[in-house]
């Protein structure tokens, strides 16, 4: 199957994150197994690797001076691979570490940018991790990393470890932090930005740190790209693909069915609404407290 994909230039990652009431709980808990194995076998498609970027309340007690620097208040860590995650077992045990809150990338690489390492996401700068769907290019097929006169702080673009075009979108992100913004508002004019020169690329993103989820979908109007379609209907499930772009999300209970935070996920698996998923909706936005599970949703 890994030899049937054609070239494309729209970016096909799949996204998934999640934020609880400062409770570590597994993917496989949050998910269920089912769910989480049908996630994990997107990336027979999503097959450039993977990533996940996890937060997760320690076993340690906090601020224990042992010879060292002070033990964390809240454990982070980064796992990425080029091996799709269908073929690493690695994702097998990630997803069931327990975790307050995670997020998770299936990779299929666009324009032509090279399976490496530095581009695997999530990407990691100033304490926060980022994983991107969408493919930022103009109308004929120029990507934003061709583009030298695009005014974004290089500097900010080294920091994230990537040399891709979702990169350059957490670049542009944290330049918007560093002029005073809160992070969701940063993410968003971040967007507003990038949108007056690429108008038509989709957007959908999940940052984390080590207090909040932003779950954004954003991108054009118009029915799924037609390489999109082709490249699902090359594994005979070109029908999966008619909601491509969407986000949907649900509340995290427990079994006795008090709201321990949220998770939201890309299409593709199945979200069913008598579950309790939704639709995020475009320029749309969930902002998440892994702290104490509260979440809202606002427009961009």
């Amino acid at each position: 199957m890994g030899n049937m994909r054609t070239l494309h230039s729209t970016t096909m990652c799949r996204l998934l994150g999640y934020a609880t009431a400062n409770e570590n709980i597994s993917l496989r808990e949050v998910l269920g197994a089912q769910s989480t194995d049908a996630f994990r076998e997107l990336s027979e498609i999503h097959n450039d690797g993977w990533g996940t970027a996890m937060v997760k309340e320690p076993d340690q007690t906090a601020h224990v001076t042992d010879g060292g620097a002070p033990s964390p208040s809240t454990g982070s860590a980064i796992y990425r691979n080029t091996i799709a995650a269908r073929y690493d077992s690695i994702f097998g045990d990630l997803a069931s570490v327990p975790m307050r809150g995670g997020i998770w990338h299936l990779r299929l690489a666009s324009s032509n940018l090279p399976l490496v390492l530095e581009n695997q996401q999530p990407f990691y700068a100033s304490g926060l991790s980022f994983i991107h769907n969408g493919d930022i290019s103009d109308a004929q097929g120029r990507n934003i990393t061709t583009n030298r006169a695009y005014p974004v702080d290089h500097t900010l673009v080294q920091s994230t470890g990537g040399r891709s075009d979702s990169a350059i979108y957490f670049a542009i992100v944290l330049q918007y932090l560093g002029y005073g913004y809160e992070l969701e508002e940063a993410l968003a004019q971040a967007v507003r930005e990038l949108r007056d020169a690429y108008p038509d690329s989709s957007y959908n993103c999940i940052i984390q740190s080590r207090d909040q989820l932003i779950v954004l979908e954003a991108h054009d109007n118009g029915p799924t790209q037609q390489d999109v379609l082709d490249v699902y209907a090359q594994y005979g499930r070109a029908a999966e693909a008619a909601d491509y772009r969407t986000v949907r999300y649900r509340e995290i209970t427990g079994a006795d069915g008090a709201r321990k935070g949220v998770v939201a996920a890309s299409s593709g698996f199945a979200q069913p609404a008598d579950e309790g998923w939704k639709d995020l909706g475009n320029n749309r936005m969930i902002v998440a407290s892994n702290r104490t599970g509260a979440f809202r949703v606002r427009s961009i």
